[in-house]
């Protein structure tokens, strides 16, 4: 199919959700869009795989059906569910302090710190300007600065998004449990089992395949992030200072899943689309009944500490909050969301699976408009 401005529009779309398909190519004839992808699945089917427009400013080339890209902060709740896996499985006990498995955390306040406090954004540990210059894209060097760090404030009293430090603090959690990398864990036991394109550090035959981020001067995140005096700029204080730094080789390869998580809205949609009707999906299961429950649990419902935002935060998703995350009528639909408008939703009720994966950045803050008008029209079409 083609969009009435000759923007490439491909792939299919049940009849059902042709709501979903007006408004995607609405958003490219509109020029919101530059290069995205959208799914949706319905208890258990998958009935919108839509994708268009194309991987670079100058449109020059086309976005294909394997396109991938960076879909930010998305990684969080995969690098959370790798520890859902784990405790699904009895090899990792949430409630237990997080020095049980790593004993070298237990330093500096941190030793009574628990695996749930990490997972649900309630260990204070938030902020990386203590850390060399450049650390976040350094794993090793991060897990050392984060068990000498103290906590910002007294940990399990205030929640606050861990925008920078969650993928280590995660990924090194799971790494002492499983003794796989976090993104060796999430390949193996999540990826490969679901057939899912979605990838936490790429190999030869994903860069291949990825697009760049294209930033937008009015998204508020980044914009942010560049003022070292603001709070969510001091959690990224680490971060290398270089151009096109999310377009940059060493992080599309690196495991950092608190950011470069990457891959498109098929995988995404088909993951949350398992967790939306009870953790299976073609016979195949991610989790269990009881343990999506636990990681959907509400863990706080407050104004962020560091960004100012207001989130309804669980053990490593989120759940709806319209202004922020939009993810349809039910308040207990639950998913993970990306600064640009990346985002995966599962909404139990209606048993949707719903991803979205652009490379133009939003305007303003959170999910922004494209994404909330997805959103809106696929449970409009339910």
């Amino acid at each position: 199919m083609t969009s009435s401005a000759n923007i490439p529009i491909h792939g299919e779309c049940a009849q059902q959700f042709n709501a979903v398909r007006e408004v995607f190519t609405a958003s490219f004839a509109r020029q919101e869009e530059v290069g995205a992808a959208v799914c949706v699945y319905a208890d258990g089917q998958k009935v919108v795989d839509l994708w268009g427009g194309y991987c670079d400013e100058a449109r020059s080339q086309p976005w294909q059906s394997d396109t991938i890209v960076c879909m930010f902060s998305v990684a969080k709740g995969m690098a959370a569910l790798c520890a859902h896996v784990l405790a699904d499985r009895g090899l990792l006990d949430i409630d237990t302090p997080v020095v049980t498995y790593w004993p070298e955390f237990g330093k500096r306040g941190k030793e009574n710190i628990t695996v749930k406090q990490v997972l649900g954004h309630m260990a204070a540990l938030v902020y990386t300007d203590t850390a060399p210059p450049g650390a976040l894209f350094e794993p090793e060097v991060m897990v050392k600065v984060l068990e000498d760090m103290p906590p910002a404030w007294e940990p399990g009293t205030r929640g606050a998004y861990h925008s920078s430090t969650y993928g280590n603090l995660v990924g090194e959690i799971v790494r002492r449990v499983s003794g796989k990398s976090i993104g060796r864990f999430f390949r193996e036991e999540i990826a490969a089992p679901l057939g899912l394109d979605y990838h936490i550090g790429l190999g030869a035959d994903e860069l291949e395949r990825v697009c760049n981020i294209i930033p937008n001067p009015a998204n508020e995140t980044a914009a942010v992030l560049s003022d070292p005096t603001t709070k969510p700029g001091r959690s990224f204080a680490a971060l290398p200072r270089q151009e096109n730094v999310f377009n940059s080789l060493t992080f599309r390869q690196i495991e950092w899943p608190s950011a470069n998580g990457h891959g498109n809205a098929r995988a995404v949609a088909r993951l949350f689309a398992a967790l939306a009707r009870g953790g299976e999906i073609d016979g195949v299961r991610v989790l269990s009944p009881e343990a999506i429950a636990h990681a959907a649990e509400l863990q706080w419902d407050d104004q962020c500490l560091v960004w100012g935002d207001h989130f309804r935060t669980t053990l490593g998703l989120l759940l709806n909050t319209p202004d922020f995350a939009y993810m349809g009528p039910n308040p207990n639909s639950f998913g993970t969301a990306g600064a640009g408008g990346a985002c995966g939703i599962a909404d139990p009720r209606s048993c949707i699976g719903f991803g979205y994966s652009p490379n133009f950045m939003c305007a303003g803050g959170g999910l922004g408009e494209r994404s909330r008008a997805l959103v809106e029209a696929t449970f409009a079409s339910v």
